[in-house]
């Protein structure tokens, strides 16, 4: 009787354990993982101070990214060998495949185009060149003016502001911009003003930041002193047709130029606030704030694969490496957390930073981060 008693009860005890395994057990989660792939220094014995012959790049292939470390500046490939890198002597624009140097009162201005190898020289410029989305740009000197600039270093156009700008971007043929007004315009590959909003509900309406989404269906706004205000503008049928899609008050505000940018495929749209950045889910509505000490001194403009890394920096040359999961984005969706959070927090001491991510979705991405006169570079994978 003992033995058929023990014989029961053993077999209650595999069926609630098992009952237990197919109910609480949970998949063990994902970790990322930093492998390293190369480092170098800015000081390398293969530095180029001198003027590079013509043609500069006579061929660019693979990935290559600027950077601007220090008193450094200049272009790097995946593999770590710098297409060049000199010292910086006046000021700097760099975009994706162009670059320019210009005195503090630039008259005529230089663009280097890496890809092809050629100059584009820019007559009469009145004003200062800044590159946007491969695109050349010169904003008037009295910063209420923009004209962009062909290739062959033509103006195509040139549009005049009652205001001073202060915030540009651009994405998808389009131009957004913000003034110290308070207005916000939108323009299209022509240079014809397509949309335009006026803000309100703050002290002061000046905009702070500005960015439009890779696709140019979304646009996003950081405006106001005491209140500061977040808007996002989702286009609503034939150009220049845009509607307030989300929008909130994010507290008494920064009094300086404020991050702003979409990641995840534009799936989010990053922003400052007070103590930290929000991260709005276009497609849910949900906007989830994630404490952060410092302020930003880099920040990742990819977001992929449903991570953001930032740099924050903080008294006495400290500067920290921040990694943030998204809730449930990106080709990895196996995180149960529920909101986004910060799984990485790593401390080093600089004066200056540097940091990009790229890659494309659902493989390794290439992870660049600088600090002093040193860049190092990871490949960012889960496994």
């Amino acid at each position: 009787m003992a033995q058929k008693r023990t014989r029961i009860l053993f077999i209650v005890i595999i069926f609630i354990f098992l009952i237990y395994f197919f109910i609480a057990a949970r998949p063990i989660p994902r970790e990322i993982v930093l492998s390293s792939r190369w480092i170098n220094t800015l000081e390398t014995d293969f530095i180029q101070d001198a003027e590079p012959p013509a043609p500069l790049f006579p061929s660019v292939s693979g990935d290559h990214y600027p950077f601007s470390l220090g008193l450094r500046f200049g272009f790097v490939n995946s593999s770590g060998n710098f297409l060049f890198n000199r010292e910086k002597t006046q000021e700097i624009s760099l975009g994706k495949n162009m670059w320019t140097e210009y005195p503090a009162e630039p008259s005529g201005i230089i663009i280097n185009n890496i890809l092809y190898g050629n100059e584009i020289d820019v007559q009469n410029s009145g004003g200062y060149p800044f590159i946007l989305d491969d695109r050349i740009f010169i904003l008037g000197s009295e910063q209420n003016s923009l004209s962009e600039i062909s290739g062959s270093g033509n103006v195509l156009w040139t549009y005049d502001f009652g205001s001073p700008l202060t915030a540009i971007d651009a994405a998808a043929g389009l131009v957004v911009t913000g003034s110290l007004d308070g207005l916000i315009e939108v323009f299209n590959s022509r240079g014809e003003r397509i949309f335009h909003f006026e803000t309100s509900g703050s002290r002061y309406l000046v905009v702070l930041g500005c960015a439009i989404s890779h696709n140019g269906n979304y646009i996003g706004i950081i405006s106001g002193i005491d209140q500061q205000r977040f808007m996002l503008f989702e286009r609503a049928g034939n150009e220049g047709d845009y509607r307030i899609n989300y929008h909130e008050f994010v507290g008494e505000g920064f009094r300086r130029p404020v991050h702003i940018l979409f990641v995840d495929d534009d799936q989010r749209v990053i922003y400052e606030r007070m103590g930290g950045i929000d991260s709005y889910n276009i497609r849910s509505r949900r906007v989830v704030n994630i404490p952060l000490d410092g302020e930003i001194a880099a920040i990742d403009e990819s977001g992929s694969d449903g991570y953001l890394f930032l740099i924050t920096s903080h008294q006495d040359r400290l500067k920290k490496l921040v990694g943030i999961r998204f809730q449930s984005a990106g080709v990895f969706r196996r995180s149960s957390s529920a909101v986004d959070t910060v799984f990485l927090e790593a401390s080093f001491k600089s004066d200056d930073v540097y940091l990009i991510r790229s890659g494309a979705a659902g493989g390794p991405s290439i992870f660049v981060i600088g600090g002093g006169t040193t860049l190092i570079s990871f490949d960012l994978e889960e496994k």
